[in-house]
């Protein structure tokens, strides 16, 4: 980025562990980044909503406060902060809650999502407070990208992310963009995934857009689900299941009785 663009940055936003690659920054990247704000003043919020999921319990992702006191940091309310921003949906698996917190640099307050029913709010404060059903929900995780990712690595390009429950699988080599693979899916074995173009502007950035050729693959769904998904036959045909076709177009019904899989 040029430095004119830096001077006049003021908020700097950061997702670590990222959407949709799952990838995360490494503490040479914050020290980077800590270094631009000191020289240039800006505030870094810093998107930690996927950091409880990750596949070693010994190395979890680094969050943005706990670098800033590796580094000893100055954690400011105004400039050079750290402002993490946390889900419980994400890491308690509680898809709905829509509950998230921004978290004070000086770690006095936390700041609570959109309004809700009270029903919702007593069962996040329970939910907030338990690390049990967070590190089972992990273990979850662990077990479902074990099985699923090598059966999918046959025949996409595609590897175990660094953290976060996507799959961020590169389908060039199918002849298909990623929007005509995604819509392939949907019609031929009702399964949603999300087109990795469609996570970028909608006009391309430089003359290119990152996402292009890319699909994203959400393990969402129990681990049997997510298996019978990669073992999906298309109805009334004598073809392959689905993980042994996703390396090319097939001319498949488009009628599915199949039940969906979201991403």
């Amino acid at each position: 980025m040029p430095a004119h663009v830096w001077a006049r940055t003021q908020l700097f936003y950061v997702c670590s562990p990222g959407n949709p690659t799952g990838a995360v920054l490494t503490l040479d990247n914050w020290r980077e980044l800590f270094a631009l704000s000191d020289e240039h003043g800006f505030v870094i919020a810093s998107d930690e909503c996927y950091s409880e999921i990750y596949f070693d319990e010994a190395q979890p992702p680094l969050g943005g406060l706990e670098v800033a006191r590796l580094l000893g940091a100055r954690l400011r309310a105004s400039r050079h902060a750290v402002e993490p921003v946390q889900a419980l949906e994400r890491a308690g698996h509680a898809f709905g809650f829509r509950r998230g917190r921004r978290v004070d640099p000086q770690g006095l307050s936390a700041h609570h999502g959109a309004a809700l029913s009270t029903v919702f709010q007593r069962a996040s404060v329970v939910a907030w407070q338990d690390e049990a059903h967070v590190r089972e929900n992990r273990a979850k995780y662990v077990q479902k990208f074990e099985t699923v990712t090598p059966m999918l690595a046959e025949v996409l390009d595609m590897r175990l992310p660094d953290a976060a429950f996507y799959l961020w699988a590169n389908v060039s080599r199918t002849g298909l963009s990623d929007t005509e693979f995604a819509a392939h899916l949907y019609a031929d074995y009702n399964v949603t995934v999300l087109p990795g173009s469609y996570l970028a502007l909608a006009r391309d950035a430089q003359g290119t857009n990152p996402g292009k050729g890319f699909i994203r693959i959400a393990l969402v769904a129990e681990t049997q689900e997510c298996v019978g998904m990669c073992r999906r036959r298309p109805p009334h045909r004598r073809i392959l299941p689905l993980a042994l076709v996703l390396s090319g177009p097939r001319n498949l019904p488009r009628k599915s009785i199949h039940p969906p899989i979201s991403n």
